[in-house]
C-alpha cells in the first residue's frame, strides 16, 4: 500500500487476490495477522459493524489505526507467510501458544559435521532440527537420557582441527564407550549422521521402526561374526523394548496419526494431543492457548495446527479433530507439501476413532477444569494479600499498580537503576523500565536513587501534560501511569528520599521500603517511620519477597550488562583495524573474551572476513597485553 493513503484509501485500493494482512496500532506495532482467500472481502469485513462478530474482535479494532497486505500466488502461500510472521511477531490478537517460549525442545545441531543431542529453549534458524516444545520437561530429560544410554552421541563442543581431523585430548564419555569419538577421527562422518537418523526416528515417536532396524543390524552384524557389534545392538534393543512395553494401549493399525481436541476455558483454552505411532500411542501432550470461549473452536483449532505442526519434525497421514478446523482443505494441502505425502484431517462420526477422539477430549477438559480452579485458587490467595498490604500502607483499595525500584553498582562503577512492575500482584514486564545513572558519581545509592525517581516523574508528568492536550496517547507512553504504591529496595534513607521527590513534584503515592536481615533476606516492610515485621504474615512475605528478588535480579542483570559491554569494549578498543561488526563476529564465534584470548591465527582466521594479516594483529595484541601484566606484577612491591 502507497504512503499518504488514509484507511477509507487503503480499503478501496485493496487487491481482490490471495494474501496476508496486518492489523497494526498507534504505534505501528502489529498486533494481529491474518491470512485471506480475498483479500478485499476479508479486511473489508473487519472495517464495517457486521465484521466486528466476536469481543476480541470489537476490542481489537478500538485499537486498530492502520494496516498493511502482501499478495501471494496461492492460499497455501498465504498461510506459511501468515505462520512465519505470527512467530515472528507474536501479534497480541492471534491465538499463540501460552508461556511457549519458557517451554524446552530438544534440539540436533545438523549444521555441525558431527551434530549433538542436546536441551534449549531457544529456538534460532541456525540449521538445527528442534523438536518440541516440551510441556513436561521431566519427560524431556527421560528422554535425553534413553539418547545418551542408546546411542554414543557426540556431547562436548570441542572444535575439530580442520586439518588433522582431531582434538588433541578426547573427553571422559570417549574412555567409557558413551561417545563414538569424532575427535580422534574414530568414526566416519556417514556412520556418524546414520546413528544420528536413528535418533531422529526415536524423536518422531517411531520406537516400533527402530526397533525393527536394531534387530535387523544385529543379525547382520551377528551374521558377519561381529559378535562386540552384534552385542552393542542387542543392547541397544532391549533397553528400547522396556521403554515401548510401557505403552498401554494398540488401535489395531499401523496407521501413523495425531488426535488433536480442544476445550475453552474461561481465559484460555487447552489443546490435547495423542501421538499414534504404528497403531500404539506412544506419546501425550497438551498446550494452553491464548484465548477463551468466545473464540470460534473453529479457528483455534486451526491456529493449533498452523502453530504446532509449522515446526514439527514429523507429519502424520492423518489428524483427527472433534471439528473440522477453519480453511481444513488449505491446511490439508500446506500439510501435505510438508510431509511430501497426502495429509487428511477427519471428524469421525463413529466407531473407535470416535471413541479415541472423546478420551482426547475428555483428558483436554480434564486439564481445563484443573488449570481454573487453580487459577481462581491463585487470584483469591493474590487478592487477599493486596488488602494486607493496603491496610499495612495506609491505602484505601488494594493496590493495582506497584512499581519498586533497586540500584546496583560496583564500588560506584556503571551505577544502574531499574523500575519494575508488578499489575493486581503479577509481574507487568512491558512495564519495566531501566536507567543509566548519568549525575552521580562513586557508591552513592541515595543519590542514585533520587535520579532515578526524578527522571522517572519528570517523564511521567510530561506525558501526562501531552495527552491531556492530545499531543500523545496512553498507548505510546511509558510513563503515564503513575503508582498506587511505590517499593523501594532498602530502608528509611531510601524511602524519605523517594518521598521528599515526590512532593516536588506535588505528588502524593505512598512509598514503602523493602528491608532485609543480616543474611540479605526479606524481613520486613519499612513504612510511615515504623518497621512491621513479616514473619507471621507468610503470604505478604512471600509476595514482598518475590518482588525484592525480581527487582534485584533485574537490576544486577542491567549492571552486568553494562560492566560486560564497558569490559568487551575496552578490551579490544585498543586493536587497530578491528571495529564493531568485527568484535561482534570475533566474540560469537569463540563464545566470549576468553575463548578469543586463546585462540590461534588459524582458528582466528575461520571466522568469516579475517585475513591471516589481521588474525595475527589480533594475536599479538593479546600476546603483547599478557607480558605487559606479567611485567607490572614482577614490578609489584
Amino acid at each position: 500500500m502507497g504512503d499518504g493513503m488514509n484507511l477509507e484509501e487503503k480499503l478501496d485500493n485493496l487487491p481482490q487476490q490471495s494474501g496476508v494482512y496486518l492489523m497494526k496500532d498507534s504505534r505501528k506495532e502489529i498486533i494481529y495477522v491474518g491470512k485471506a482467500r480475498n483479500l478485499r472481502n476479508r479486511v473489508r469485513q473487519y472495517f464495517t459493524a457486521a465484521g466486528h462478530y466476536t469481543p476480541k474482535v470489537k476490542a481489537m479494532m478500538q485499537h486498530v489505526k492502520d494496516f498493511e497486505t502482501v499478495v501471494t500466488d496461492t492460499e497455501v502461500e498465504a498461510l506459511i507467510l501468515e505462520c512465519n510472521l505470527i512467530k515472528e511477531n507474536r501479534p497480541k490478537y492471534n491465538v499463540l501458544l501460552r508461556d511457549d517460549k519458557s517451554y524446552p525442545y530438544m534440539k540436533i545441531t545438523w549444521q555441525e559435521d558431527y551434530p549433538r543431542v542436546s536441551k534449549t529453549r531457544r529456538v534460532l534458524r541456525d540449521g538445527a532440527q528442534y523438536f518440541g516444545p516440551y510441556t513436561d520437561v521431566g519427560a524431556l530429560n527421560e528422554t535425553l537420557e534413553l539418547i545418551r544410554q542408546l546411542f554414543p552421541v557426540k556431547t562436548c563442543n570441542k572444535k575439530i582441527s580442520a586439518k588433522t581431523g582431531k582434538v588433541e585430548r578426547p573427553c571422559l564419555n570417549y574412555h567409557l564407550r558413551q561417545c563414538m569419538g569424532p575427535c580422534q577421527g574414530q568414526v566416519f562422518k556417514e556412520d556418524y549422521h546414520e546413528m544420528i537418523k536413528e535418533v531422529v526416528l526415536l524423536l518422531d515417536g517411531r520406537e516400533f521402526k527402530l526397533l525393527r532396524q536394531l534387530e535387523a543390524k544385529m543379525k547382520k552384524a551377528a551374521k558377519s561374526m561381529d559378535f562386540e557389534k552384534a552385542a552393542l545392538y542387542r543392547d541397544q534393543w532391549s533397553a528400547l523394548q522396556k521403554v515401548t512395553e510401557k505403552q498401554k494401549m494398540d488401535m489395531g493399525n499401523t496407521l501413523d496419526q495425531d488426535v488433536i481436541a480442544l476445550e475453552s476455558g474461561t481465559t484460555e483454552s487447552c489443546v490435547q494431543v495423542f501421538s499414534v505411532r504404528d497403531g500404539k500411542i506412544v506419546k501425550q501432550h497438551h498446550h494452553f492457548l491464548k484465548g477463551d470461549k468466545e473464540e470460534k473452536a473453529s479457528a483455534v483449532l486451526a491456529s493449533f495446527i498452523k502453530l504446532y505442526y509449522d515446526n514439527a519434525p514429523f507429519i502424520p497421514g492423518e489428524l483427527l479433530t472433534p471439528s473440522e478446523p477453519e480453511d481444513r482443505e488449505v491446511i490439508e494441502e500446506w500439510l501435505g507439501q510438508k510431509r511430501g505425502k497426502k495429509v487428511s484431517i477427519k471428524v469421525p462420526q463413529r466407531g473407535e476413532k470416535k471413541k479415541l477422539v472423546e478420551l482426547v477430549q475428555k483428558n483436554a477438559l480434564l486439564l481445563i477444569e484443573q488449570r481454573e480452579k487453580a487459577r481462581i485458587k491463585k487470584d483469591t490467595e493474590r487478592q487477599n494479600v493486596l488488602i494486607e498490604l493496603a491496610e499495612l500502607t495506609g491505602l484505601d483499595q488494594p493496590p493495582v499498580w506497584i512499581e519498586a525500584v533497586d540500584i546496583s553498582t560496583t564500588a560506584g562503577t556503571e551505577p544502574v537503576g531499574v523500575l519494575i512492575v508488578f499489575q493486581e500482584g503479577e509481574p507487568f514486564k512491558s512495564g519495566y523500565r531501566r536507567f543509566k545513572i548519568q549525575n552521580v558519581s562513586g557508591p552513592d545509592d541515595t543519590g542514585s536513587m533520587r535520579e532515578v525517581i526524578e527522571r522517572r516523574f519528570r517523564r511521567g508528568l510530561e506525558e501526562a501534560r501531552q495527552i491531556s492536550e492530545g499531543l500523545k496517547t496512553m498507548e505510546n507512553s511509558k510513563f503515564a501511569v503513575f503508582p498506587d504504591l511505590i517499593l523501594v529496595d532498602g530502608g528509611a534513607g531510601q524511602v524519605s528520599t523517594t518521598v521528599k521527590v515526590l512532593k516536588e513534584f506535588n505528588l502524593s503515592i505512598p512509598v514503602a521500603g523493602m528491608v532485609k536481615d543480616d543474611r540479605h533476606r526479606t524481613r520486613g516492610i519499612y513504612f510511615d517511620g515504623e518497621t512491621f515485621e513479616l514473619k507471621n504474615r507468610k503470604s505478604l512475605w512471600r509476595f514482598v519477597t518475590a518482588i525484592q528478588d525480581e527487582v534485584h535480579r533485574f537490576a544486577i542483570d542491567f549492571h552486568r550488562q553494562r560492566r560486560s559491554k564497558a569490559l568487551t569494549k575496552s578490551e579490544l578498543d585498543g586493536i587497530p583495524g578491528v571495529g564493531e561488526k568485527t568484535r561482534r563476529k570475533l566474540l560469537d564465534h569463540f563464545r566470549g573474551m576468553q575463548g578469543l584470548k586463546t585462540a590461534t591465527v588459524h582458528e582466528m582466521m575461520e571466522v568469516e572476513g579475517i585475513g591471516e594479516k589481521q588474525a595475527e594483529t589480533i594475536r599479538n595484541y593479546f600476546i603483547e597485553k599478557v607480558n605487559a601484566e606479567k611485567g607490572e606484577k614482577e614490578g609489584e612491591v
